[in-house]
């Protein structure tokens, strides 16, 4: 085991070296400048597509703008909010946040272009359908020579989407914040107990296709966020005298790097003190904040493009300014959130708790005995809604490569996954899923770059037409 948690480990590693930060980042402030900062120039023509004053039932497609972005959002929104914040904060000290709000800001660019060209290119699959997302991109944009770069993104996106952090981590936060607690003894056979439930609750959504995903999605992902909103609102007005200290910190520490360990375990490789990583420790405390930030919002990973390529619209810009408040909303508002609610409670320093642990470290020393259990009720919602959502990606990735007769097979390998991860260690499903997500960006961000001016001519014909 020891030695497959390695093999993990160096696979997230390399994976995520400076070349993929640099298409990531790089490429994302390349479609940010194209696009002359449109993300943040239609912010409010993009809420009015999003309450539906644009909507058409008469449109191609299956699902509403909102329905589409509460889908992309219920997978985004999820354990990269709650454990992923707090493994950023644990490892990277508040400065790690600093730079998960510029994956955001520059994500928000990124998701504007996948989710338009997911809404320009789309194409049928083999039972007729029509569908979007980056091998319909790729092929219908870039053409047929371009197939292996759309399977590479299929072949990855379906272990991409394998629900391995939010099952394994929810199985922590159950054992954790309920179970031990209460004098229950842990084990594989409570796992296994807590895998079979989430099973059975996946399957009676999974198996009724998007309409109930996405149903289910739109009614869920709002309480969720207003909830978990309400909660760290208490945290922060019981600790209001510090909260201006660590939204500062979360600035000065971004460029200071003084809590990122030196001299120790980073990733899978040990780093005497002084050597330097990627122009020193700040360089390593900017890739970790970059890939916690990308693990949360995955702007640029290809996943949102596959539920915005199915929203219901003949205007592919409109789709993709919906799909640019995500990162908005996920990033900048949820992990915000959750780095605040750590860092002023003081629990970052006092424990040596990690993921979901941490974070309900925060709850509990804010509101003693309830607190806790309360986090655990988001958690539950958060890692559910996002099983939901992957289930779908997954079958969609299948159905390109193999055909949409066979693609519920990957439903079978999905249950199976959930039985794994919720009896595997933590830091080998965070590698594993770590490495995938950065091997799908290369397919999606490519291709982005490549099409990028073909999007430029259609936000000028949309703004023209709807005289913006």
């Amino acid at each position: 085991m020891e030695l497959i948690d390695q093999f993990f480990a160096d696979f997230s590693s390399y994976a995520w070296g400076p070349p993929l930060v640099f298409l990531l980042i790089g490429g994302g402030l390349y479609l940010l400048i194209l696009s002359k900062f449109l993300p943040f120039r239609y912010l409010g023509h993009a809420i009015q597509v999003l309450r539906g004053k644009y909507d058409d039932p008469n449109d191609p497609g299956q699902i509403s703008h909102f329905q589409a972005l509460t889908t992309a959002l219920s997978s985004t929104i999820g354990m990269g909010n709650i454990a992923g914040v707090a493994v950023a904060i644990s490892v990277g000290g508040p400065g790690a946040m600093f730079w998960m709000w510029i994956s955001a800001i520059v994500g928000m660019s990124t998701k504007f272009f996948t989710s338009t060209l997911a809404i320009m290119y789309r194409g049928k699959d083999s039972a007729g359908e029509l569908q979007g997302g980056p091998m319909y991109f790729i092929m219908e944009g870039l053409g047929k020579s371009w197939k292996p770069l759309a399977i590479m993104f299929c072949v990855f996106g379906m272990l991409g989407a394998l629900p391995v952090v939010n099952v394994n981590q929810l199985t922590q936060a159950i054992n954790d914040i309920v179970l031990i607690p209460n004098g229950v003894e842990v084990g594989f056979t409570t796992n296994l107990i807590i895998a079979i439930v989430l099973v059975v609750l996946t399957s009676i959504v999974m198996l009724g296709g998007l309409k109930r995903i996405s149903s289910t999605a739109s009614k869920m992902v709002p309480s969720m966020v207003l909830i978990y909103f309400v909660l760290v609102m208490v945290i922060l007005i019981s600790n209001y005298e510090v909260v201006p200290k660590y939204l500062m910190k979360m600035v000065t520490d971004a460029f200071a790097a003084d809590y990122y360990p030196d001299g120790e375990m980073i990733g899978a490789k040990y780093y005497p003190e002084g050597e330097s990583i990627f122009g020193g420790i700040l360089g390593a405390l900017i890739m970790h904040g970059i890939r916690r930030g990308a693990f949360s919002n995955e702007a640029g990973i290809g996943t949102a493009p596959l539920a915005h390529g199915a929203a219901k619209t003949d205007e592919p810009v409109r789709e993709g300014l919906v799909a640019m408040l995500g990162p908005a909303i996920d990033t900048i508002v949820v992990c915000t959130l959750t780095a605040l609610a750590i860092l002023v409670t003081g629990v970052w320093e006092t424990t040596s708790d990690n993921g979901v642990s941490l974070t309900a470290s925060a709850f509990g020393e804010t509101m003693p005995g309830i607190g806790p259990y309360l986090l655990m009720v988001c958690v539950f919602i958060f890692s559910v809604s996002s099983l939901f959502s992957y289930s779908y990606y997954g079958t969609k990735c299948l159905s390109f490569l193999i055909g949409a007769d066979k693609k519920h097979y990957y439903n079978y390998v999905y249950i199976l996954s959930i039985i794994l991860a919720a009896t595997t260690p933590f830091s080998m499903m965070l590698n594993l899923i770590d490495g995938v997500f950065a091997l799908m960006a290369i397919p999606t961000m490519v291709s982005t770059i490549i099409l990028a001016p073909k999007v430029i001519k259609e936000i000028k014909r949309y703004t023209q037409n709807n005289s913006l």
